[in-house]
């Protein structure tokens, strides 16, 4: 899944890109506001944590305007304001949840994965297609009652495969939302991460039907 962070105190933001790279997500940074809303709307992001004190254009701007241009992506806010009134600013700006600076690390990962799991009806904790299920909470994937090992870019490849099930996945969309906009779009690296990944959920059971379907001259899916 693939995160803009706009946040203008470098550090954090350096932080901020390596430790969630580390949780599997791909992450691209803005360091102002005006950035970080030309970049917000012309990317294709799952989420995007935004600061409210940026220069240029402050994140309760960013927000504001990126909701009136229709753009629904989760905004999750962070701030060094923690008043209610500030609070109430953020989330009328648009945003979808608030966490005040400093914050423990685990509680973000927490509302990362509560917002992405939302959808229009109810949220989805586990993905499963046939006996493959994958829990975003914990990060185990088990094929049956088999543990299956995964590197940080095979689970991310594979969790955005499972939120798109039965659905033709290009390689362009696979750079976009699991790799980060540095990537080589000619590059090969998809090709050889699906063949990581058919290997472990796939050939390593033998016995049970392939779920990684290529779909000659598009893409990938991934479904019974």
């Amino acid at each position: 899944m693939r995160i803009l962070v706009i946040e203008d105190e470098k550090k954090l933001a350096s932080t901020l890109k390596k430790s969630l790279e580390s949780e599997t997500y791909a992450v691209d940074i803005c360091l102002d506001g005006e950035s970080g809303y030309e970049t917000a709307a012309v990317g294709d992001y799952d989420l995007i944590i935004l600061d409210v004190g940026l220069p240029i254009i402050s994140g309760i701007e960013v927000s504001q305007k990126l909701r009136a241009e229709k753009i629904t992506t989760p905004i999750l806010m962070l701030t060094a304001r923690d008043s209610t009134s500030d609070k109430i600013k953020g989330l009328d700006s648009g945003a979808d949840d608030y966490l005040i600076k400093p914050f423990i690390f685990d509680e973000l990962l927490a509302r990362i994965r509560a917002l992405l799991r939302r959808g229009p009806t109810n949220p989805q904790v586990n993905f499963k297609v046939d006996n493959l299920i994958l829990d975003p909470a914990s990060k185990q994937v088990k094929r049956g009652k088999t543990l299956i090992n995964l590197s940080a870019k095979e689970y991310g490849l594979l969790e955005y495969l499972l939120r798109h099930e039965n659905q033709i996945i290009s390689k362009t969309q696979i750079i976009d939302h699991v790799w980060d906009s540095e990537l080589d779009p000619f590059s090969k690296v998809v090709d050889v991460y699906i063949g990581y990944l058919r290997a472990k959920i796939d050939k390593a059971f033998p016995d049970q039907k392939p779920l990684i379907k290529t779909i000659k001259g598009m893409g990938y899916k991934i479904g019974e």
